[in-house]
């Protein structure tokens, strides 16, 4: 009896085969043990459309093999069938203004695993034309066409982009415990970079079965031994595809209240065994200072202005962004803010945002309020700058009090599958909550309902749940905060590592063995999110001295990477935020419609998300150490092929979790939102207090001078140099103990745009340098 007939095993497709024909491609999608095949197939001599069938049979390998077989004879007339490569997911699909593309991965590599559940790193990638040579004969422009698939190529998907078969990675592991997901809302996660490529073959299939959910950020993974067990530590960062971009290109908040530069990090650790019963995560958050602010890249100021733009009095987009928050991670939501005190350029901005934040927790109720601490970590570094970390590490202590963190119990599975997980063919991983030891109730007191008292398993610890999120940020979210983001993970480490018994006190010190390796953890993840965003490494002074190195060789290191990271802005940075553009699906060309490359690119356009803004240049002032304010007298802007894109509803997030299904509707959510933008009219910003839009709010209550800059610590008592356990541990609770056809375009590599030459040459720039720059690593040792 053939296989369709019998009641197939859910199974992931892990691996593919792609044949073609002159009028189809055909994929055959097998599990890893190849037991299960399927068949998806292609037309391509539909040119406008994306024409996806899949075949409904399950077949074995054998039958596999015998189909192959009978295609090729059926196509015979035409050429047969033939084989053109072997693949391991697909990306998606995009369209420029010829025939479609198939994005694929090639080549990939096992960087790490979740409970046995792999997880994998991109490493090659290729692009597959679709339409055949009699319907590419049609398509027109293949100049601009050409164009638009090196912009697109400039967005290397072989950094940095990882992705598991059977485990949600774009999602944290208390979320996959506690409230288990499948299928189409893992693609709407705020970390699925490929959400709108894999659009079109998620609606004609109702499937995820083919695709590959990419997460784009940092992992890594290690065993680590401490008191007599091996420990599996896995720091994990996911960058939002909200409101994604290069440094100065994206800023502050938009009008969807997402901001610039927005990443979850988590670390889970569990017990490397092979099915570990007791694992712990905790998750912290950065992100861009959520106001409208800019700043324009300049090759003479390695310092731009910063813009502070006045259309936002009541701070809506502010709100909404931390009810965002609310609404990803609960209550409460601690700011932690480490922008300076002295330097003009930040102060000021600090201000507003301290205003801000005092304004809109009149609005909030009680329970809602935001905790805050503005704390200028450069002033306190100057003197010896790893006592800073002492004092992170009390900030952690306190803010983990209010935030707790993930712990549970898995008990021994029970279902039809031997792993807590299973993996369903339409669906990555989930696990029932039925498999946590408790419920979902935060206070951990909660059990499952006559679980002991029906099996002879020894009585389970009470869950702990992580409640609200540390948000840390300085002015670029990347080397101050990464500090920070170290200290709350130690602090955090200490807790988790008591959860499960291999350590007697929650906390641990900074000279702790771990403590090191776990630096190493994070200095890397901070290099590697600071490449992303700004073209070098991170600054990473703390973590210089307290290794001990030469204070030379620290500012040395430092001068280059911001000589790299200025390079970087000036020069590369708008044909990577044109790729990022064109991969998350907020520019698409249309025939007729102004090309990418003839749109505006100032950092201004990029914050507003109108690509065809016709409002003069901002002038710029080249001094140092200044905010211009932007009034917001209004003319109309956006034209031509964006009109449609500004039509998106606003997303309520006033409750919880927003829908699914409203997600996907906003095709265009984080950049291009409104027609009516700003006339820019600069003059020097001296914030004062606007009574239009401060209401009642008493003025002690908006001066940090006055009112404090902390609402849930003492600043007296942070600023005290010691470090005893007894300063420092309002203790969370924590339980005991090869390619062949004409149809293969390229593989996606970063290539050099012509603007980008010429840009390199016009300065006569060196060419080790700028080798330099491109690699995005150290200039010395």
């Amino acid at each position: 009896m053939a296989a369709a007939a019998q009641e197939a095993e859910p199974a992931c497709l892990q691996s593919f085969d792609l044949y073609e024909s002159a009028s189809r491609f055909y994929i055959f999608g097998t599990n890893a043990d190849k037991t299960v095949w399927r068949l998806l197939k292609i037309d391509r001599s539909e040119t406008s459309e994306l024409d996806i069938d899949e075949c409904s049979t399950v077949y074995t390998q054998a039958e596999y093999l015998e189909l192959v077989s009978g295609l090729d004879e059926d196509h015979r007339s035409t050429g047969g069938v033939k084989f053109v490569t072997k693949f391991y997911g697909i990306i998606g699909f995009i369209k420029f203004l010829g025939p479609f593309y198939m994005l694929i991965i090639t080549e990939q590599r096992k960087i790490g695993e979740i409970f046995d559940h792999p997880v994998y790193q991109v490493t090659k990638t290729s692009m597959i034309e679709l339409a055949n040579s009699k319907s590419r004969s049609s398509f027109l422009n293949p100049r601009e066409e050409n164009r638009y698939k090196k912009i697109l190529n400039t967005l290397d998907l072989r950094k940095d982009f990882f992705f598991s078969y059977s485990y949600p990675i774009m999602r944290g592991l208390q979320k996959n415990l506690s409230d288990p997901q499948e299928g189409w809302s893992l693609y709407e996660s705020t970390f699925v970079w490929n959400e709108f490529l894999t659009r079109q073959i998620r609606n004609c299939l109702q499937s995820t079965l083919w695709t590959v959910a990419l997460v784009y950020g940092f992992f890594k993974q290690d065993k680590f031994a401490i008191s007599g067990k091996d420990i599996m530590f896995t720091l994990i960062a996911r960058r939002s595809r909200h409101y994604a971009g290069t440094r100065y290109l994206k800023r502050g908040v938009n009008e969807k209240g997402r901001v610039a530069n927005d990443v979850e990090t988590e670390q889970i650790v569990y017990e490397a065994v092979p099915m570990p019963t007791e694992v712990s995560s905790v998750v912290q958050n950065r992100g861009s200072i959520p106001l409208f602010w800019s700043q324009d890249t300049s090759k003479l100021n390695i310092k731009p202005d910063i813009i502070l733009h006045e259309k936002d009095k009541n701070y809506e987009a502010t709100k909404l962004h931390f009810e965002n928050l609310r609404g990803r991670y609960g209550n409460p939501i601690i700011i932690f803010n480490l922008i300076k005190t002295r330097e003009r350029r930040e102060s000021m901005l600090r201000r507003e945002f301290d205003k801000a934040i005092r304004i809109i927790n009149k609005l909030f109720s009680e329970e809602n309020q935001l905790r805050f601490l503005h704390w200028d970590l450069h002033k306190n570094s100057q003197g010896e700058p790893t006592n800073v970390l002492d004092v992170l590490l009390k900030v952690a202590f306190r803010a983990l009090t209010l935030t707790e963190f993930f712990y549970c119990q898995v008990a021994p599975p029970t279902g039809h599958s031997h792993d807590p997980y299973f993996c369903d063919e339409n669906s990555n991983s989930d696990i029932s909550q039925e498999d946590i030891s408790g419920s979902s109730d935060s206070s951990g007191n909660g059990t499952t309902e006559d679980k002991a008292e029906t099996s002879e398993l020894p009585q389970l610890k009470p869950p702990i749940f992580q409640k609200g999120v540390l948000r840390t940020n300085c002015i670029d979210c990347l080397d101050r905060t990464n500090v920070a983001q170290y200290a709350y993970g130690l602090a955090a480490l200490g807790h988790q590592l008591h959860a499960l018994g291999c350590v007697e006190s929650p906390e641990l010190g900074l000279g702790a063995p771990v403590a090191h390796h776990l630096m190493h953890f994070y200095e890397r993840m901070g290099d590697t999110l600071a490449v992303q965003y700004s073209g070098s490494a991170a600054h990473n002074k703390i973590f210089s001295a307290k290794r001990g190195h030469l204070k030379l060789f620290i500012r040395s290191q430092e001068f280059f990477r911001t000589l790299q990271r200025h390079y970087s802005n000036a020069c590369i940075d708008a044909n990577k935020q044109a790729a990022i553009n064109l991969f998350l699906g907020y520019f698409q060309p249309k025939q007729g419609s102004p090309a990418l490359w003839e749109l505006e690119s100032s950092s201004e356009e990029h914050n507003n998300g109108s690509f065809g803004h016709t409002s003069d240049s901002i002038k710029r002032v080249n001094s140092d150490g200044s905010i211009l304010s932007v009034s917001n007298t209004s003319i109309s802007g956006c034209s031509g092929c964006h009109n449609e894109l500004l039509t998106a509803a606003q997303p309520d997030v006033s409750t919880e979790l927003q829908s699914s299904k409203m997600e996907s509707d906003l095709v265009y959510e984080n950049e291009i939102t409104s027609p009516i933008e700003s006339k820019m009219s600069n003059s020097r910003y001296t914030p004062t207090l606007s009574h239009d839009h401060i209401h009642d709010v008493p003025s002690s209550q908006l001066d940090p001078c006055n009112s404090g800059d902390s609402n849930f610590l003492d600043l007296e008592w942070l600023s005290n140099s010691g470090n005893s356990s007894d300063e420092r541990s309002l203790a969370v609770s924590t339980p005991d103990a090869h390619l062949s056809t004409e149809n293969v375009i390229s593989d996606i590599i970063p290539e050099t745009m012509e603007n980008q030459v010429a840009g390199v040459q016009a300065q006569k720039l060196p060419e080790q340098f700028v080798q330099w720059v491109n690699n995005g690593n150290s200039f010395w040792f």
